[in-house]
């Protein structure tokens, strides 16, 4: 029997929800729906035919704490993240905080924002830089993990929901000494870009730096953050200089960026590349 259009399916167990994927492979998932309903043209709502809620699936609102790591089921919302005060580190909390409003915050998932198509949004970038995972399911039985950066840097991204469905993230907790998130702020969700700085020092050395940027996709030097792990704190003047020369260079190979858009970036990572240098 065909479903009729405009018409929900609520699977209340992994069974069901493969059931129905079978059954409706052009079905759209719905989560919080926060962004489905932001298709609107001339006050109408344009949802498409089929809708899969995942509302019902307990497995999905449930939050998990380990010594190392947050798990998060991908139905939680954004609210019940941020209430988790500081378990969740610095970054990602900030940019949790910066997503719409308090009560669109108690509606959209983070399962949601990661998957959203056609645009990347704000979330994937924070969990990127902390090297978080994503567990991706395609069957009741039958699920794998891939990192946040692989996931949305590959044709993954791309098909998601079409072969698998986001069930968990794993958030690692280790201790960041240095933690920045920034929002370049546009009035597109496609021009929107985010900036992640990361370092963690020990016994006057930074051990490890990492800087994810957010465009239209996630973009990381691996090359200039290699320039600057394993050097001695504060960092000299020069060596502060050759990493951002290192990132202009690296600027010069993204010709889809806009000029604008590339010289705000330069300007946070030397803010903060200076804060880590001497004054001399």
């Amino acid at each position: 029997m065909d479903v009729p259009l405009n018409h929900v399916v609520i699977p209340a167990n992994y069974q069901e929800l493969f059931l129905a994927l079978n059954r409706f492979p052009d079905a759209v998932i719905y989560a919080g729906g926060t962004h489905l309903i932001g298709r609107q043209e001339n006050n109408i709502l344009n949802l498409p035919p089929i809708l899969l809620c995942l509302d019902r699936l307990t497995e999905l609102h449930r939050i998990t704490r380990t010594e190392h790591y947050l798990e998060i089921g991908s139905m939680v919302n954004l609210n019940k993240i941020i209430n988790l005060g500081k378990t969740v580190p610095k970054a990602f909390r900030i940019c949790l905080e910066n997503i719409a409003g308090f009560q669109v915050r108690n509606i959209a998932t983070i399962g949601g924002n990661i998957s959203c198509r056609p645009y990347l949004l704000d979330i994937p970038a924070p969990l990127a830089a902390f090297d978080a995972q994503y567990e991706l399911r395609s069957s009741p039985n039958t699920s794998r993990w891939v990192s946040a950066f692989r996931f949305h840097s590959s044709a993954e991204y791309k098909t998601i929901g079409n072969q698998e469905i986001i069930t968990r993230i794993r958030l690692p907790l280790h201790q960041w000494d240095y933690s920045v998130y920034k929002k370049l702020y546009s009035d597109t969700y496609s021009n929107s870009g985010i900036l992640v700085f990361l370092a963690k020092t020990g016994k006057n050395i930074l051990s490890e730096i990492k800087i994810i940027i957010k465009s239209g996709a996630l973009i990381r030097n691996k090359e200039g953050e290699d320039i600057l792990n394993g050097k001695n704190l504060p960092l000299n003047r020069k060596t502060a200089d050759d990493f951002i020369e290192n990132w202009k260079d690296f600027f010069k190979k993204l010709p889809e960026e806009s000029e604008y858009f590339k010289y705000a970036l330069l300007n946070i990572i030397k803010e903060n590349v200076y804060n880590l240098s001497s004054t001399s």
